[in-house]
């Protein structure tokens, strides 16, 4: 398969180099930023038994109060089968329980426990050192800085 690029176009290929100005290359900054990342808060998880789509799913809990499974797929970026294992892991651990929707018997709505609470805020203990570390290269506010810029490019104005 080839393109119809203009003779002399010169097009920009994607490099895994720091500086690439393709088209693709904020798409592999971004996938590289969140691979070191979920590596570094992995290391956090695990002396809890958790792993980091367990621990969305409790920030979700957190976040919203008791939430249908449909809706924490959505907010977690998981699929149907994917939220369900998920959600019977965190009920073997007695992490969260599902409870039935008011009105719908076929709805049920996933609710963290006090030992879901109890385990997320021991992950948060855990896990404030690494994120240090993640940002202990830049400078005074950048940290700030680039989590502003994150949340402007993840969840755009309008």
């Amino acid at each position: 398969m080839t393109a119809d690029v203009p003779p002399g176009a010169g097009a920009s290929r994607a490099t895994a180099r720091p500086g690439d100005a393709s088209p693709f290359a904020l798409g592999l900054l971004l996938r590289q930023a969140h691979w070191r990342v979920s590596t570094v808060m992995t290391e956090a998880l695990r002396p809890l038994g958790i792993e980091l789509r367990h621990f969305a799913v409790l920030i979700v809990l957190v976040d919203r109060g008791p939430t249908v499974q449909r809706d924490l797929a959505a907010a977690t970026g998981s699929d149907k089968a994917g939220i369900m294992r998920v959600v019977d892991d965190l009920e073997r651990r007695g992490l969260a329980v599902r409870k039935s929707v008011p009105g719908d018997r076929r709805v049920r709505a996933v609710e963290i426990t006090p030992e879901g609470i109890e385990l997320f805020d021991a992950a948060h203990v855990a896990a404030e050192p690494l994120a240090e570390q993640l940002v202990a290269e830049l400078g005074p506010g950048e940290p700030e800085q680039l989590r502003e810029l994150l949340t402007r490019f993840a969840y755009p104005a309008g």
